[in-house]
């Protein structure tokens, strides 16, 4: 049995889950933060597909749900259905271009905010939206961005090397 892979994501995720809890809260910018398991969550439903994505997706959520959330899966099904659609892309867009990830992941995070006004404002009446759009979802998206033309190719080169390790342990046993 391969461990390699959910041994990678897990250390992944978690250093995702700590880095936007913990440094990129001190670097924010009026507030805002980005979103690096929404990166990590489209990262892998783009690069290996919609099972991978809604897994990496759930287990996100679940960790901004244990330690964040008010209710337990609330993020965790937002996350799960982000990784499992952008999954789906996984054989439409070829991944080493780098333009249609960040595209992906930034509109994930756009859809992701706007859920979350959805569902956490809006229905207690709340009907800001242009604040909320102005103030958190596209300061985030663009944050979000930013970070993901860095984090991106991390992520592809670890899947890429953990793709021709399995290759060549294949290779090997034939």
């Amino acid at each position: 049995m391969n461990f390699r892979r959910p041994l990678f994501n897990f250390i992944f995720i978690l250093i995702s889950f700590i880095l936007q809890t913990t440094l990129f809260r001190v670097i924010d910018f009026g507030g805002v933060t980005p979103n690096l398991l929404i990166i990590m969550t489209a990262s892998t439903g783009f690069i290996k597909g919609d099972k991978p994505g809604l897994l990496t997706g759930f287990f996100c959520g679940l960790l901004v749900d244990v330690f964040f959330g008010t209710y337990i899966g609330f993020y965790a099904l937002i996350y799960m259905y982000i990784g499992f659609i952008v999954g789906k892309l996984h054989d439409v867009f070829f991944t080493q271009n780098l333009a249609i990830p960040i595209l992906i992941i930034s509109i994930s995070d756009f859809v992701f905010g706007f859920i979350c006004y959805v569902l956490m404002f809006l229905f207690r009446t709340k009907f800001d939206i242009g604040y909320y759009m102005n103030n958190i979802i596209i300061p985030e998206l663009v944050y979000t961005a930013l970070i993901a033309i860095f984090y991106y190719p991390v992520i592809l080169w670890v899947n890429n090397s953990i793709d021709e390790k399995e290759l060549r342990s294949a290779k090997k046993f034939v």
